[in-house]
């Protein structure tokens, strides 16, 4: 009987170690690494999610809700970002594990010499990242038939290659009747409703109801508070 366990182990190792990032349809992010010491800390989350989709992969945060009749959890690897940093160097490596926790791809490491942490942390993932980039990720594997249904969150936003996103930006989800702005939490900030006119909105947020507008190239949200008229500036990525 030992034999026979030890033997089944061996062969299960061996076909896990041959498995690569190309037999997963799906990848999914954290949205808080054992490092961090809240979500999305120094957004290091919301870029990896974005810069995994950029390669090609099929992305989503371990938040999103997905269909419960899609279970199977090993067609699914996990991106996690592991800490290796020490004293005036930091260092990051990327690791693909599957559902068993085996470490089906490991980045290069990527490291930064930047005083101020949330710089350092980026600037190392980015260079982390270069290596995942040039795997060339395509899966390889036969597609599921069930659909999955996910929140849509910061990275699923289509953006322009190398887009600047600033911690103000807003991304707007499609919902009934219109869209809801979600900030890099992802938090629900606002929801604006279509009306006849492709640039204006109807919008109401925390009990405030107004209007979403652009007005030379830029979003303002408007309302009334006190009788006096309020205008916001945003930032949202459709």
């Amino acid at each position: 009987m030992k034999k026979n366990f030890l033997l089944i182990f061996a062969l299960f190792s061996l076909f896990a170690s041959a498995q690569t990032i190309n037999d997963f349809e799906f990848v999914l992010v954290p949205t808080k690494f054992d490092f961090q010491d809240s979500q999305n800390e120094y957004r290091l989350n919301t870029i990896l999610k974005y810069r995994l989709a950029e390669f090609g992969f099929d992305v989503r945060f371990t938040s999103d809700q997905i269909n419960a009749n899609y279970n199977d959890r090993c067609l699914y690897l996990t991106a996690y970002i592991v800490n290796e940093s020490r004293f005036l160097l930091t260092k990051l490596r990327v690791e693909f594990r599957d559902c068993n926790n085996v470490v089906v791809f490991k980045s290069d490491l990527g490291t930064s010499k930047t005083k101020m942490r949330k710089d350092a942390y980026i600037e190392a993932l980015e260079k982390a990242l270069l290596s995942v980039k040039e795997a060339n990720y395509k899966f390889t594997g036969k597609k599921t038939e069930q659909t999955v249904l996910a929140t849509v969150a910061e990275s699923d936003i289509a953006a322009e290659k190398n887009e600047v996103i600033s911690d103000k930006t807003l991304f707007a989800q499609p919902i009934a009747n219109g869209f809801q702005l979600v900030d890099a939490t992802p938090k629900v900030v606002l929801k604006i409703f279509k009306t006849s006119q492709p640039d204006y909105f109807l919008a109401n947020a925390d009990g405030k109801e107004g209007v979403v507008l652009k007005r030379n190239n830029t979003w303002f949200f408007e309302y009334y508070q006190n009788d006096k008229l309020i205008s916001e500036r945003l930032e949202i990525k459709f």
